[in-house]
């Protein structure tokens, strides 16, 4: 699998995993909208931005940066897997 679909396979887990614990957390709850909503814009910018000046100065190249987002995504998946399940009986794969 290349690591765009590897990426977008891992996403998918880790979302089924945000949507397990955004019905079953308590409140207050770390997934309310403003929370996630301002989470996610800044991790965005300072992403992009962080990637965009890496690039540009030749550490790496665009090819290695699609090889590592995948990488971490299926670790993020894993995370919630074992969040859900310590046990490791559920399997966001």
């Amino acid at each position: 699998m290349n690591d765009k679909d590897r990426y977008l396979d891992a996403a998918h887990g880790m979302q089924t995993g945000v949507a397990y614990v955004m019905e079953t957390e308590p409140e207050p709850k770390e997934t309310s909208p403003k929370h996630l909503r301002v989470g996610v814009n800044s991790a965005m910018c300072n992403q992009a931005a962080l990637v965009r000046l890496l690039i540009a100065k030749g550490l790496f190249t665009p090819e290695e940066y699609e090889k590592e987002i995948a990488d971490e995504m299926e670790r993020e998946r894993d995370r919630y897997a074992l969040r859900i399940n310590p046990e490791g009986r559920v399997s966001l794969h």
